[in-house]
């Protein structure tokens, strides 16, 4: 009897998990080598006919069964068991917000590149039968013997209504290219969008539907919103409209990158497949807290990690475009790489933390406050920065114009410097790939260095560095990643332009040595471990 007792509980959850859509199977997926981030609009080069749509891997075809109501049908009893103490109410939260989701259709056409014409003898016996068969590049065939031709595009997005008046926030990706969008919204009716602006940057873009009266999300935010907690996606998976999907949030501020460092991504464990992008992400009270924009995939489809844009990100390009039609991002003009160990030794810093500034704009904000190669940046605008990752994304939330206090590590102390952002245009705040760590022996970087000439410093613009000439084989260089052609320009900070300085500086070092190496165009902290 006890066992029994001890029983219901679990299964009462389990199907409360279930019902809620936790508990759940995804549809296959698109095979794919290697994981990598996606976004999830699905695009297809042609158009659905019955308005579903599949995934096939390894040639096999999955379909998802769905149950779609019939228009204006009476809701079912409200006599469900209600879930477990401690769970947020699924349900509650899709009747109620699930309206002021949408489905959002678009098309469009692409300019194609011409392919080179095969070199084949007009004589040769073949060239009749390339050219009738539509060989492309070949005269007569597709491209028309080397002009340029374009394709057709069709996809499907999700999206969410923020305004009465039928304004909408979606991904910029779902729009991308488009010629016309059409968004759906749960009652079938179908307007066609205008694009009021879209942000590639940030990936968020803002609709206007011509209608009125319309059902509205309700905006939350995420700076209380902690790890583990609830959320919940709705959205078009494979083009299954209005599908719900649960999962808690994994992790904040994540960063994915250079190319999207201005956003301090939401991850999440919801299912988000194809279809979901530009869909809400809601947060146990029924609050819009992001935009489901990616998914980190080796085939193609959900594996467990998605991302989304926090909604204040989101919130601020949609106030951007719908007061001036365009978005202004503020830019620092620094190039910053991550602080690991290595460098944490090598700066004397207490912990692994920061942002290491590794190349300065000229003339750029940055430049003007005083900010220098080597130095670490710890604070920007009283907020702590503990990843590289962290200061693009705070510089992105501020305007161009704007004062701001910077807190950096240099010479083994804390300064603040004020420096005054500029206007980004297409990029803001860069990171820069690190070179890895390496252990050696204490008093051996493995390095020949040389003097720069006169007609070298010009090519490179510089006035200090050493030519790095050759780098031992299974030195501590060699390991860290230095190669022969770097110009080392600094060690620990400190600008060199002679061995002697090298040596000198290297021989005080304990653990590592933080050297800035010039490589082509771009300058990099590379941490060589020597203790």
């Amino acid at each position: 009897m006890t066992q029994v007792e001890k029983m219901i509980p679990v299964k009462k959850l389990v199907w409360a998990l279930t019902a809620a859509g936790v508990l759940g199977a995804a549809g296959g997926a698109l095979a794919m080598r290697n994981a990598k981030l996606m976004p999830v609009a699905q695009t297809s080069s042609e158009a659905s006919t019955d308005g579903v749509s599949a995934s096939t891997s390894g040639g096999d075809t999955q379909v998802a069964a769905v149950t779609t109501p019939l228009a204006n049908a009476a809701a079912p009893a409200a006599n469900l068991t209600p879930p477990p103490a401690g769970m947020p109410d699924f349900a509650q939260i899709a009747a109620a917000q699930g309206p002021a989701v949408v489905n959002i259709s678009v098309s469009g056409t692409v300019k194609t590149r011409a392919a080179r014409a095969p070199q084949i003898d007009p004589d040769d016996p073949f060239y009749e039968f390339f050219r009738r068969f539509g060989v492309p590049g070949m005269p007569g065939g597709p491209n028309g013997g080397g002009e340029g031709g374009s394709r057709e595009i069709r996809g499907q997005g999700s999206g969410f209504i923020v305004s009465a008046d039928g304004v909408i926030l979606t991904n910029a990706h779902v729009v991308q290219d488009a010629q016309e969008v059409v968004v759906k919204l749960t009652d079938r009716r179908e307007y066609r969008a205008k694009v009021l602006g879209s942000d590639k940057s940030t990936d968020v873009a803002v609709l206007k539907i011509e209608a009125r009266n319309l059902p509205t999300v309700r905006l939350g935010a995420t700076k209380d919103l902690r790890v583990g907690e609830w959320v919940l996606a709705i959205g078009s998976p494979f083009g299954f409209e209005n599908s719900v999907s649960a999962g808690v949030i994994s992790a904040k501020g994540r960063s994915l990158g250079p190319d999207e460092s201005r956003v301090p991504f939401l991850q999440t464990d919801v299912a988000i497949n194809p279809g979901n992008s530009g869909g809400p992400l809601f947060n146990a009270r029924g609050e819009v807290v992001g935009i489901n924009s990616q998914i980190y995939s080796a085939s193609g489809g959900y594996q467990g990690l998605s991302f989304a844009i926090p909604v204040e990100v989101a919130n601020k390009v949609r106030q951007q475009i719908e007061k001036g039609g365009k978005v202004q991002h503020a830019k620092l003009g620094v190039m910053v790489q991550e602080v690991n160990q290595g460098f944490a030794d090598s700066f004397k810093l207490d912990r692994p933390e920061g942002a290491l500034v590794a190349n300065v704009e000229d003339n750029g904000p940055a430049a003007k406050a005083g900010l220098r190669s080597g130095d670490v940046i710890l604070g920007f605008k009283g907020q702590r920065i503990v990843s590289s990752g962290d200061l693009p994304a705070l510089v992105d939330q501020s305007l161009p114009g704007d004062k701001v206090d910077i807190e950096v590590w240099r010479g083994g102390k804390r300064e603040t410097i004020t420096a005054t952002l500029g206007d980004a245009n297409e990029k803001g705040a860069k990171l820069a790939k690190g070179g890895g760590d390496a252990d050696a022996d204490h008093a051996k970087l493995g390095l020949t260095l040389r003097p720069l000439q006169t007609d070298e410093r010009r090519q490179l613009g510089t006035r200090d560095g050493l030519l790095i000439q050759e780098v031992g084989e299974g030195s501590a260089a060699a390991r860290a990643g230095v190669r022969p052609g770097d110009v080392l320009l600094a060690v620990n900070g400190t600008p060199v332009q002679s061995l002697d300085q090298v040596r000198s500086a290297v021989k005080g070092a304990e653990k590592s040595v933080a050297l800035l190496v010039q490589r082509g165009g771009d300058k990099i902290f590379v941490p060589v471990r020597i203790g």
